[in-house]
């Protein structure tokens, strides 16, 4: 419940319900990303949390997909999980910046091999002729690897999201829901209770 968050800040809490998420929601780390395309249109997608920290969240991709490109352009996002075997729902936005090379390099590393291949093997988010090109690329890069470490491909890396907002939201009976948002002003963070 919403009282149950006594913090002053955002991301303990945050941490919180994210590991109690994982108790009843298989896929907790999926994450709503919403970008702005160049038109000014909002772009919306699942992508998955892989690091959370005083600094933000973090997700990785190919630096020249279309959220990327989107992020470039315009560096800010909103983040939205929902847990609804929980009946809760956290929302972030903020702006967005590139990790650090090292910090993309040891979680690639950390990648199951076939999803290493696949940032190789992929153009994302550009045409596909058909899924057996896609699978012929799979195959020529475990070729040219063999049984060699995969070094991360240049293109591929990740982004945090440094939370500006941050906004906890529990179901309740009657729609009568609670909300408590956290707006970071300077080092500080204001915390309020929404109506529903």
């Amino acid at each position: 419940m919403i009282d149950e968050i006594p913090e002053l800040e955002p991301l303990a809490p945050s941490r919180r319900w994210l590991d109690e998420a994982w108790q009843g929601e298989p896929n907790a780390h999926a994450m709503t990303l919403a970008t702005t395309a160049p038109d000014g249109r909002p772009s919306a997608r699942v992508v998955l949390l892989k690091g959370l920290d005083e600094r933000g969240f973090v997700f990785y991709t190919n630096l020249e997909s279309r959220k990327s490109t989107e992020l470039f352009a315009k560096p800010y996002a909103a983040l939205c999980f929902l847990w609804k075997s929980m009946n809760r729902q956290v929302r972030v936005e903020g702006p967005v910046e590139p990790v650090a090379d090292d910090e993309a390099d040891a979680y690639f590393a950390s990648r199951p091999r076939d999803s290493q291949i696949g940032a190789w093997a992929s153009d994302q988010s550009r045409p596909l002729e058909s899924r057996a090109e896609l699978e012929r690329r799979v195959e020529a890069y475990s070729r040219r690897f063999g049984e060699s470490t995969i070094p991360r491909p240049a293109y591929w890396s990740g982004f945090r999201v440094i939370p500006g907002r941050v906004e906890f939201w529990q179901e309740r009976p009657f729609r009568l829901h609670d909300r408590l948002l956290f707006v970071r002003e300077g080092e500080e963070w204001r915390r309020e209770r929404l109506f529903p």
